[in-house]
């Protein structure tokens, strides 16, 4: 016989018959009602929430409603015995609710005797359960504390690279427009989703998403300003935890801020793409990135140095920004204003609307290295060194060339 305690959730439509079931309860010191309702969602909820030992589901009146819910929870709550209970019986029910997942079945008025059986088994169950692992997707946030560097257009491109189920995140939530980027209209935003976080499935959060294509999802930031207010660190923290069990790859779109939103996302993610253009507040801030993220222990193989808009132009080459970085540049994107433009105007990731251009054969290579979890390396463009532009400002009437 087993000692330890058993929590329990009970569902019942009839209120007698719910005072017949606590109260056979109460006779045994293992079992400890945690809570009971009528209503099946309310119930299901409650499961998902507790994570009980046991639920007690009284089939009742309304039988079908009942078989139901203990064929959901049966396999979303695989860790918690579901016992069916019924007064009037019949082998059919009886065997109508084993066949949709109930262990047991106990019949109204509950045998004390019974129950002790019943409890026993809840209790072998529950002993020789091993929770299998969660899956745990890759994370992967495209970030640059200086705004203008191109994060959304490098995330949304790397996001439509995908070949396995990839969902785009917009963390920044007071202005974040991903959805220009794909050209969609979406319904629901993160603010929907954390509002459900304590009772998110893969069910709800397929009806929070939305879809791009067969592989690419989006979770848009929410159009209005107000409920930014009420997105909490520890929500996000919550709700990005369920979507990667969820999908294989979660690209993050972060704000250009290390406020405590952005932190969250930076901690859970993978890899950090740090995104920098090649003019000097640019690289100075990505150099400040770095020290940052060495302050608070990132490993430095987390972040991935990423140059974006590239140009002949440029009196910089890539080995003086990574003698500056103290790291390799693992990406570079030539720059084409117009192109990328116009890929964004048309609401159709680059990738996908000039798939031979040699931006988006760049950002390929880049996400193909990304998702293999291979050293990833920038080619080396060719250009003149002016490594003094970061060292220090030019002094009046010094003669620079212009980024």
């Amino acid at each position: 016989m087993t000692t330890q305690s058993l929590t329990i959730v009970v569902l019942s439509t009839d209120f007698e018959n719910f005072k017949e079931i606590r109260a056979a309860l109460a006779t045994d010191s293992r079992a400890k009602l945690l809570s009971g309702g009528n209503d099946t969602e309310q119930v299901y909820e409650e499961v998902v929430r507790l994570k009980p030992s046991a639920a007690f589901i009284n089939l009742g009146h309304n039988s079908e409603q009942a078989i139901k819910l203990i064929q959901r929870l049966t396999t979303e709550c695989p860790m918690t015995a579901i016992i069916s209970i019924a007064k009037e019986t019949s082998a059919d029910l009886i065997l109508q609710s084993l066949r949709s997942g109930a262990r047991e079945f106990l019949r109204l008025p509950i045998d004390s005797g019974e129950l002790a059986t019943v409890l026993d088994r809840i209790g072998e169950f529950y002993a020789e359960q091993v929770e299998a692992p969660k899956k745990a997707g890759r994370m992967t946030a495209v970030f640059s504390s200086k705004g203008g560097c191109g994060t959304s257009f490098i995330a949304t491109n790397i996001a439509a690279c995908a070949t396995t189920k990839t969902l785009l995140v917009d963390l920044n939530l007071e202005a974040g427009d991903l959805a220009l980027f794909l050209g969609v209209e979406p319904r629901h935003s993160i603010a929907d989703m954390i509002s459900h976080r304590g009772v998110l499935d893969s069910e709800l959060i397929s009806a929070y998403v939305t879809p791009h294509s067969a592989n690419l999802h989006l979770l848009p930031a929410p159009r209005e300003v107000d409920p930014v207010d009420k997105i909490k660190p520890e929500h996000v923290f919550e709700v990005l935890q369920r979507l990667r069990e969820c999908y294989d790859h979660v690209v993050l779109d972060p704000q250009h801020t290390f406020d405590a939103v952005t932190m969250t996302a930076l901690d859970q993610s993978d890899k950090i793409v740090l995104v920098l253009t090649l003019d000097i507040p640019a690289i100075r801030s990505a150099k400040r990135a770095l020290q940052f993220f060495d302050k608070i222990g990132y490993p430095r193989e987390k972040t991935l140095i990423f140059v974006n808009r590239w140009s002949k132009l440029v009196d910089l080459d890539l080995r003086q920004v990574e003698e500056f970085l103290g790291g390799p540049v693992a990406g570079c994107l030539l720059s084409d204003y117009q192109m990328v433009v116009n890929s964004i105007n048309l609401g159709t990731p680059l990738v996908k609307s000039n798939s031979s251009s040699k931006i988006s054969r760049g950002i390929l290579q880049f996400a193909q290295a990304l998702s293999s979890s291979k050293t990833v390396k920038a080619e080396e463009p060719k250009s003149r060194r002016f490594w003094g532009l970061l060292s220090k400002r030019p002094t009046a009437g010094s003669q620079t060339a212009h980024t």
